[in-house]
């Protein structure tokens, strides 16, 4: 089943759905523009990987090691004598903070002769748009880029958070696409865009002497949503986690209701 917008659908960004959604549509990238960039370039899924504490963490799984009673009988006989111990102040429930092991993943463009990375192509998480080791991390790697030969395609289909830095920006959008090419820096492209706009396609920056390839992620999403079989995970009448402003809510409302799923 096709997606119900026009465009970025909303309730792809809960967090129960993101990471699926995240994982799907970079292999979906990967898989559009491999057959355009043979066989002068091949495309790399990689992984960046960071340990954070999280406020909202939760420990799963079993203890390295637990103290326990020892199953050899060598408890005493029962005394007659039993003594009333006056009962313990009741404890607090607290959280404590865990290090948890956070694989984002992103692609790079290399040429196949030299090895260079001449492109990377990267779909932000929540973690990059709050502040915390995720957005360091982020924030760290997407410094060394501007700073070298290698051109970035960043992609942001989240509206909540923080979005990523750009000088002298005033410029207000649900979601955004950036694409900065080496030779243009500090200039750079920016797609931004509403959520009840269609994603705009764009050109993935490559050597000058080649064609750019037109990546369209608005069918790339539309197939991601099919074969994910999303539709069968989405309660649309449910609001969108985040919540939408007014005017999207009653726009959306409507959208679903027109389609018989409201």
């Amino acid at each position: 089943m096709s997606s119900p917008f026009p465009g970025m659908n909303p309730y792809l960004e809960n967090p129960e759905l993101w990471p699926e959604v995240h994982s799907r549509l970079i292999i979906a990238i990967a898989d559009a523009i491999a057959p355009q960039l043979r066989p002068k370039y091949r495309v790399a899924v990689e992984k960046r990987v960071y340990q954070m504490t999280d406020e909202n963490s939760i420990l799963v799984g079993i203890p390295d090691m637990v103290v326990g009673r020892s199953l050899t009988n060598t408890e005493k006989e029962p005394s007659n004598i039993i003594a009333v111990a006056a009962p313990p102040k009741k404890p607090i429930t607290v959280n404590v903070p865990i290090l948890e092991e956070v694989r984002e993943g992103y692609l790079e463009v290399r040429e196949v002769g030299t090895g260079e990375i001449v492109t990377v192509i990267e779909i932000l998480s929540p973690k990059n748009k709050r502040t915390g080791e995720g957005r360091k991390a982020y924030e760290s790697k997407r410094q060394q880029i501007l700073g070298s030969f290698t051109h970035l395609v960043e992609i942001d289909l989240l509206r909540g958070g923080e979005p990523m830095p750009i000088l002298g920006n005033q410029i207000k959008s649900d979601y955004r696409i950036l694409v900065s090419r080496s030779e243009s820096r500090p200039k750079a492209e920016l797609y931004p865009f509403g959520l009840q706009e269609q994603i705009p396609a764009f050109l993935l920056p490559i050597c000058r002497e080649d064609t750019e390839p037109l990546v369209d992620l608005q069918i790339l999403l539309h197939g991601v949503y099919d074969r994910a079989g999303f539709d069968l995970a989405i309660d649309y009448n449910r609001e969108p986690v985040p919540p939408l402003g007014e005017v999207d809510a009653a726009w959306v409302y409507e959208l679903l209701k027109e389609q018989g799923l409201r």
